[in-house]
């Protein structure tokens, strides 16, 4: 995907059907690990790891939330003890595009950050959101300990009944995150005007900023 300045409506509307987040490969750098550091020094972070389709849209939609030091783009829940960008899309490590959020549990607390996850996708599409379709796009809670696999198990019980559909949702305890190349970490802050995150990513994280309006940065 490049950038455009100015975009014709019916060309938009192709790449909405036919695009999906996928770029040039580069890697990633320690940019995300020294912030972290720097955080880990001043509060005590826990953190959550979602998949919930193309991690440029979740990314965004997180980061936007107070009490959400840091949010990255990876891979998870892979067969392969390796996973880069051109792999996971093939299919052929089984990982997902996933999200890991470090969080300040003191204002934001994990069941808070579960609502946020299931207004930012739809958790009844079985291996795909939207335009995006694959096993690497299927919707997985990646839980870190014991209280978060119960916390999301009876999330999913609960909100359950707001949808027509089933919930979909894996929940699955988290062996290892990849961390993805740079180029897509911070996309939809770095690349506003792609076609991709205009048409796809955008109204996902409008959608969390109106729902948890109370719930945003004040720099946002």
């Amino acid at each position: 995907m490049h950038s455009f300045k100015l975009i014709p409506f019916t060309f938009l509307l192709c790449l909405l059907f036919f695009s999906s987040c996928i770029s040039k490969r580069s890697e990633p750098n320690n940019q995300e690990s020294n912030i972290l550091q720097a955080s880990h020094r001043e509060i005590k972070l826990d953190t959550a790891t979602f998949a919930a389709g193309c991690f440029w849209c979740i990314e965004a939609s997180f980061e936007q939330i107070e009490g959400v030091i840091e949010a990255v783009s990876g891979y998870a829940g892979g067969t392969k003890n390796n996973a880069r960008y051109d792999l996971v899309s093939s299919g052929k490590t089984a990982h997902a595009e996933a999200v890991q959020i470090y969080y300040d549990p003191n204002k934001i607390s994990y069941e808070t950050l579960l609502d946020i996850l299931f207004t930012a996708h739809d958790p009844t599409q079985f291996n795909r959101q939207g335009p995006d379709v694959g096993k690497q796009y299927r919707s997985v809670v990646f839980y870190h300990n014991e209280s978060q696999k119960l916390i999301v198990s009876q999330k999913i019980k609960d909100i359950g009944p707001a949808f027509v559909n089933p919930i979909v949702t894996l929940v699955e305890p988290l062996i290892t995150f990849y961390l993805a190349e740079e180029y897509h970490q911070d996309y939809e802050k770095k690349n506003p005007y792609q076609p991709y995150v205009l048409s796809v990513s955008k109204p996902k994280i409008d959608l969390v900023a109106r729902k948890f309006k109370a719930l945003l940065k004040v720099s946002e």
